[in-house]
């Protein structure tokens, strides 16, 4: 028994000799137990912000946990930002306005969390991004060839607001541009999808969802739904469970 206990300690000893050794600290770090904020947590402002009935003062007051992120403005856009494990988690919180109405008009939340690369594991990324805006009527009302085609078009106007939201505050918070880029790349991969095949916009309803393969993110799905002239786009990544209760209250 007494040489089965020192086997043991000895094998825990070399174990954790490798771990660090062979994967470095970062892995080490990656799976201590979080930290606050916690990732329920990162959300919040998020969840509580209405469009077309919060304020910039609003969204200041709630979109903002000093003691973890950075806060940055421009004229129309407000954003948070925060990285945990050392960088491997990321994520934002934004909201935006338009020149000429007081209340928000789009709103988005996007986390990504990296797995480091160790010495037999290649490193994995959970992603979600939920982003919701109001949409001008000239987009619903254009004459289009069919229903798929109104998606996809919708879709890439998501895509605009969102590239031109980031960019108003992207120069100012390096956590910001980087999570830009890989939303661009993300949605780029499902346009990329339907517009080989626009047969598959059908997917794009908030019940079933278009499921995706992303050549360094992995298996995904996109949920879009619409309520009035409200637009709403879900994306989940890897380990992200994804089910949800109803078109605008998807679940992680």
């Amino acid at each position: 028994m007494q040489n089965q206990n020192l086997k043991l300690k000895v094998f825990n000893f070399v174990l954790c000799f490798l771990v660090f050794g062979l994967c470095g600290c970062a892995v080490v770090d990656y799976f201590k137990p979080e930290k606050p904020p916690y990732d329920e947590q990162l959300s919040e402002s998020y969840e509580n912000t209405t469009l077309k009935v919060s304020r910039a003062a609003d969204v200041l007051a709630a979109i903002y946990k000093p003691k973890y992120e950075l806060l940055t403005q421009s004229k129309s856009v407000i954003a948070s930002s925060g990285q945990k494990k050392k960088g491997h988690e990321i994520w934002f919180n934004m909201a935006a306005f338009d020149e000429n109405a007081p209340t928000a008009k789009r709103k988005y939340f996007f986390l990504v969390d990296e797995k480091p690369k160790s010495f037999w594991v290649q490193p994995k990324r959970r992603l979600k991004f939920d982003s919701e805006m109001v949409m001008g009527p000239e987009l619903f009302d254009e004459p289009y060839v069919n229903d798929n085609a109104k998606r996809i078009a919708i879709l890439k106007k998501v895509l605009a607001n969102v590239r031109s939201d980031i960019d108003q505050v992207g120069a100012e918070d390096k956590n910001i541009s980087t999570s830009g880029m890989l939303i661009n790349q993300t949605m780029k991969t499902v346009l990329d999808k339907l517009e080989s095949s626009p047969v598959l916009a059908t997917k794009l309803n908030p019940v079933e969802g278009l499921d995706f393969d992303h050549i360094t993110l992995g298996a995904g799905t996109i949920w879009m739904g619409a309520s009035g002239d409200i637009v709403n786009v879900k994306i989940r990544v890897d380990s992200f469970v994804r089910t949800h209760d109803d078109p605008f209250a998807f679940k992680n």
